[in-house]
């Protein structure tokens, strides 16, 4: 069956090859020792792993759409680290292990970088750096609790920089002062997922696309059931982003909300007239981040967070189709980088993000079931985040005991949030905080009492070092 194109994200769509069909859709009963529900960047990068160090563990993934449809394929492609949130890593790894993790996701954009050149994936990786800076008053500084907390682990990954600095780097005077972390970069989010995908073909995992999972069979030999059939497996690992919302035993650790992206037409004379060319990616100091890059092909591409919010199950949500957030990406653009804002925006999309309460993932067994592992909660940041996440999960399946399987980060589910539809209108009520705080923000006024209050339960982000 060809690949369907129509709705999908500029990014997946680019990467389809015109002859490229989808995978078998399961039907009947496969076995094998591994399965794996989920066939983004997660799920891809732990079938790798898992090949790599066990050659002859047959692996079966099923993914409900392509491989790639979900966040995978429709993100902003930012390569970032986890350093900022280090404050958190320490709260649930202490020191040592909070620098060791946080090691680990420093070298993952160079280590992706590497991946894609061996395996020839053309995936347009930029290691232009990282930006993260104020664009009012309010928000200077934001940094610099992290700052304090890397200084006292005497690690110094950021670099602070001030308005002049930021322009130089980045044509923009609309920051007053930031850090910059010269290990980031950007990537072609759908090229790297559908390359994974080909090279985990060609290390024999088998992958069933359009295959939905229907039921978990939680027993001492584990199963998933499909619409045309079911896989039985000595173990099962679940990396389903957002649609984890649809198993019980892990919804109450994430909310989901979207995450909305424009992209325009190659422009590279005004990005050059505008000094923004080939120049480092840059994110805003807002509780909803705003975030601005440029492509391989010069095209200027802008995001927003705080979007749609999930309900239930999440199950059949699909996220095709133009953004409806249009305007408040063009606001970003006109407040971040105003000598671009006239550009028209060609494209948009909108994505799941999974966010947990502490902005870092969860990985572990599913409680009552030690053969059902899960890896979830990424938050945005899952690009640099999953190849470290498929180690950990290898080492979780295959039982070996080392700083992977035994890193602060394997956790049980947090039980942060209500049920529905409790979350859902209180998580409209916090979304409406957020965006009142970071409107008076850019006034130069102070929010009230309980808008404060209210800001306060939002989930950890680059701007948030919660961890409780």
């Amino acid at each position: 069956m060809p690949t369907r194109r129509a709705g999908r994200s500029p990014w997946l769509r680019e990467a389809l090859a015109l002859d490229e069909t989808d995978a078998p859709i399961l039907a009947g009963e496969a076995r094998c020792d591994i399965c794996i529900v989920g066939g983004g960047l997660a799920g891809l990068w732990t079938a790798i792993e898992l090949k790599h160090r066990a050659p002859q563990t047959s692996i079966v993934i099923i993914e409900a759409d392509i491989c790639g449809g979900g966040a995978s394929g429709r993100n902003s492609g930012m390569v970032l680290s986890q350093w900022a949130k280090f404050a958190a890593l320490t709260k649930f790894c202490g020191m040592e292990g909070a620098i060791r993790l946080a090691q680990a996701f420093g070298r993952s954009p160079a280590e992706i970088a590497a991946f894609c050149a061996t395996h020839g994936i053309d995936a347009e990786y930029h290691p232009d750096g990282w930006i993260w800076g104020a664009s009012c008053a309010a928000h200077l500084g934001s940094w610099a609790g992290i700052l304090e907390t890397l200084a006292a682990a005497n690690r110094f990954p950021f670099r602070e920089v001030t308005r002049d600095e930021i322009a130089a780097l980045t044509g923009t005077d609309a920051f007053l002062a930031g850090i910059h972390d010269p290990t980031a970069g950007t990537i072609h989010p759908g090229k790297l997922v559908r390359g994974l995908r080909r090279v985990a073909l060609g290390l024999g995992v088998v992958i069933h696309e359009n295959t939905p999972m229907t039921r978990l069979l939680r027993r001492p030999q584990p199963g998933v059931v499909t619409p045309r059939g079911m896989v039985r497996a000595e173990r099962v690992i679940l990396t389903l982003n957002a649609w984890s919302l649809a198993v019980p035993e892990l919804r109450s650790a994430i909310l989901v909300i979207a995450s909305d992206d424009a992209v325009t037409a190659p422009v590279p004379e005004r990005l050059a007239q505008a000094g923004y060319r080939r120049k480092p990616l840059i994110s805003d100091s807002q509780t909803f981040v705003t975030g601005y890059r440029t492509t391989g092909d010069d095209r200027l591409n802008a995001g927003v967070t705080g979007g749609r919010l999930g309900f239930g199950s999440f199950r059949s949500q699909r996220f095709e189709g133009r953004s409806a957030r249009e305007a408040a990406i063009r606001a970003a653009i006109a407040r971040g980088h105003p000598q671009l804002a006239d550009i028209p925006l060609a494209e948009s999309w909108y994505g799941p993000i999974d966010r947990t309460r502490s902005g870092l993932p969860l990985f572990g067994r599913l409680p009552g079931c030690s053969d059902i592992f899960y890896g979830y909660g990424f938050s945005g940041n899952g690009i640099a985040t999953t190849p470290i996440g498929g180690r950990i999960l290898a080492s979780l399946a295959l039982d070996v005991v080392d700083e992977w399987s035994g890193c602060g980060l394997v956790r049980p589910p947090e039980g942060w949030l209500p049920p529905e539809p409790i979350r859902y209108f209180g998580a409209h009520l916090v979304r409406a905080a957020i965006d009142r705080a970071d409107r008076l923000a850019h006034l130069d006024r102070r929010p009230d009492f309980l808008t404060r209050r209210l800001v306060a339960l939002a989930p950890g982000g680059i701007t948030t070092s919660d961890a409780t």
